[in-house]
């Protein structure tokens, strides 16, 4: 029983990393990354459909991003869900292809922006936090119902303790690394 429950907190807290990797992953770094558009959503033809699957989208330049649409009466749409979508983009396009060409960031933006991916660090310790909680809860569960030790308890407990330990070590690290992504020229 013990080990089930430490399987299942460490495939949830490897859930909280990896949410906070998509998270960073959409926040814009100076260079051009595909992912930036992954949330952005078109109305095309009455359904809400997610960019990625109107056409393919590239980065043929570290600074140009480029979305060639299956259909090429959709541009008009996909232009507008970008504008919509409030990354501080601007699509233009030549009738094929729609290139969006990323503007230098200034520090100020940058700022803000390592604030930002601060705060997703964050919020993601926090899950993991509160996972490590639920999980001696239910420890401590099992002990009141004498199906493990007191021993066992604070073994398991301090293994847990560990775990999420390393897993904040993992989140530091990768805020870190983000960090330093936005902050190069």
């Amino acid at each position: 029983m013990i080990k089930e429950i430490k399987k299942e907190t460490i495939e949830k807290m490897d859930k909280a990393i990896g949410s906070l990797k998509y998270e960073l992953n959409s926040l814009r770094a100076g260079r051009a990354n595909p992912q930036i558009l992954e949330r952005v959503t078109v109305d095309y033809y009455g359904a809400v459909t997610p960019l990625n699957q109107l056409g393919n989208i590239s980065a043929p330049e570290p600074r140009m991003i480029l979305i060639q649409p299956w259909d090429a009466n959709s541009i008009g749409l996909i232009e507008k869900a970008i504008l919509k979508a409030d990354l501080g983009l601007n699509p233009g396009n030549d009738g094929k292809v729609i290139r969006i060409v990323l503007p230098q960031l200034t520090e100020e933006r940058r700022k803000e922006l390592v604030k930002t991916a601060k705060k997703f660090g964050e919020e993601s310790k926090v899950a993991v936090r509160n996972i490590r909680r639920h999980a001696i809860q239910d420890l401590k569960d099992l002990e009141k119902e004498s199906m493990i030790t007191e021993d066992e308890l604070k073994h398991a407990e301090n293994d847990i303790q560990k775990m999420t330990d390393d897993e904040i070590k993992k989140i530091d690290e990768i805020v870190a690394a983000k960090n330093d992504e936005i902050m190069e020229v």
